[in-house]
């Protein structure tokens, strides 16, 4: 943890110094990345199928399923509720000097009529990690239900699920480089300190209100679910999941961290193992209280910056829109800018806006994603509480 956290405070310096010089370490970070995807997947499909496959009641499997997904859908709904709150209360783009825009941002050129059926699709189609949760669940459910001729089968897997983790611990220790790769040919990209410095200020109330939501969401909501639902002391879990947190941040994909997280959220012995392989691979594809929060955040800024007055109704458009826009967003970074395009598109806001943010977006994409897994590992601790107890009993 703490190397990690070294790491990445050494990326940003340096990155923030030697500007476009450090853009040398991209490849070493861009094979981090890679690593760290590639670890996900045999986790997701072995610890999965362990998991279910150890049920001895697979009706479990339907009312854990069914509250893993309400309680995403509530926390995110709180998250995006706070979102609207702070840019309603400190009103970003009023007086914003925006620069003419008048053409739609190449990032999502190809996206201007995203639709709905379009984000729903987006969760199956083309998303990797949902469909080796599919994979995993359907093979689980069937070594579950065959229990006795599969035993073998399942001994096997298990196997091979304590082989990743140890694998996994052993590639934590070369993380810090990574991270401190990845964190500092991003700033370098950016142009160094100086560069970013001048982009963040001329969207530095935006990108204020932005962070300043998530801090609350993270920091009072969470810990208060935590508490009082999971009955977990939220510092010493905070420092648990610290090493995902940080991951997240220097990487802004909670698909690429999900490895990280899975680790981290193992250490604690109050949470089902059970609960977690099932909660936290699919709280990485459809959980994303941070991305939700800034869409309606940003929304609204754009409709600000243009001296568009948003009805009430509207505004509880935006609500549902950024909802469902983020369980469509792709775990990995920048996603939320072709997402947007459907909270925009809701209430018909122009799509020029979103050049408005692009300059700030990677980095406050790394905010939104660590808010993203920290609501993950806090579902895991909830969820576990109220559907399988502690690790211990299962």
């Amino acid at each position: 943890m703490i190397a990690i956290i070294v790491a990445a405070t050494a990326g940003v310096i340096s990155g923030w110094i030697f500007g476009e010089d450090m853009l040398a370490f991209s490849f070493a970070g861009d094979i981090f990345l890679e690593l760290l995807k590639a670890l996900a997947i045999p986790l997701i499909v072995f610890s999965m199928i362990s998991g279910i496959a150890s049920l001895k009641d697979i009706r479990k499997l339907g009312s854990l399923g069914a509250s893993t997904v309400s309680y995403y859908l509530v926390t995110t709904g709180i998250a995006v509720f706070i979102g609207l709150v702070f840019v309603n209360i400190i009103k970003p783009g009023m007086g914003f000097e925006a620069i003419a825009l008048d053409t739609i941002p190449e990032k999502v050129q190809q996206k201007t009529e995203y639709s709905l059926i379009d984000v729903i699709a987006g969760i199956f189609s083309a998303n990797l990690f949902m469909i080796l949760i599919i994979f995993s669940l359907i093979c689980g459910i069937v070594l579950s239900i065959i229990n006795k001729k599969a035993q073998k089968v399942i001994m096997a897997i298990n196997y091979f699920h304590e082989l990743t983790m140890k694998i996994l611990h052993w590639f934590l220790w070369i993380a810090p480089l990574g991270i401190f790769a990845v964190v500092a040919a991003r700033l370098g990209k950016a142009g160094g300190g100086e560069a970013f410095y001048a982009e963040l200020i001329k969207v530095g109330k935006y990108s204020l209100t932005v962070i300043l939501a998530l801090i609350f969401h993270a920091v009072i909501i969470m810990p208060m679910i935590l508490r009082f639902l999971a009955k977990i002391n939220p510092v010493e879990y905070f420092k648990q999941i610290l090493p995902a947190l940080s991951t997240a941040f220097a990487t802004a994909s909670s698909s690429a961290t999900l490895p990280v997280t899975i680790e981290s959220v193992s250490e604690n012995k109050d949470i089902s193992e059970q609960v977690s392989s099932f909660v936290l691979p699919l709280g990485a594809t459809i959980n994303m209280d941070g991305t939700a929060l800034y869409e309606a955040v940003a929304a609204i800024f754009i409709a600000q910056v243009y001296g568009i007055d948003l009805s009430f109704s509207q505004q509880i458009m935006i609500f549902l829109t950024a909802n469902l826009a983020a369980i469509g967003a792709a775990g990995i970074p920048e996603a939320g800018l072709v997402t947007m395009v459907i909270v925009l598109r809701s209430v018909n806001l122009p799509l020029e806006g979103i050049g408005l943010l692009l300059s700030v977006d990677w980095f406050l994409d790394r905010w939104r994603t660590s808010v993203n897994v920290w609501g993950d590992a806090v579902g895991a601790a909830v969820l576990s509480k109220f559907n399988m107890g502690s690790k211990n009993k299962t």
